[in-house]
């Protein structure tokens, strides 16, 4: 399996997941704003 199509099974799994797991997805979102909070200042 090349590089490539791993990496995209990957994102896909991991998409997969925070569409089923509310919390999950909640606690991502926090975080990339939390990130981003940051990174203006």
């Amino acid at each position: 399996m090349d590089r490539r199509k791993l990496m995209m099974t990957t994102v896909a799994l991991g998409a997969a997941y925070l569409m089923r797991n509310d919390r999950s997805r909640k606690k991502l979102m926090n975080q990339f704003q939390a990130f981003a909070g940051k990174s203006r200042r």
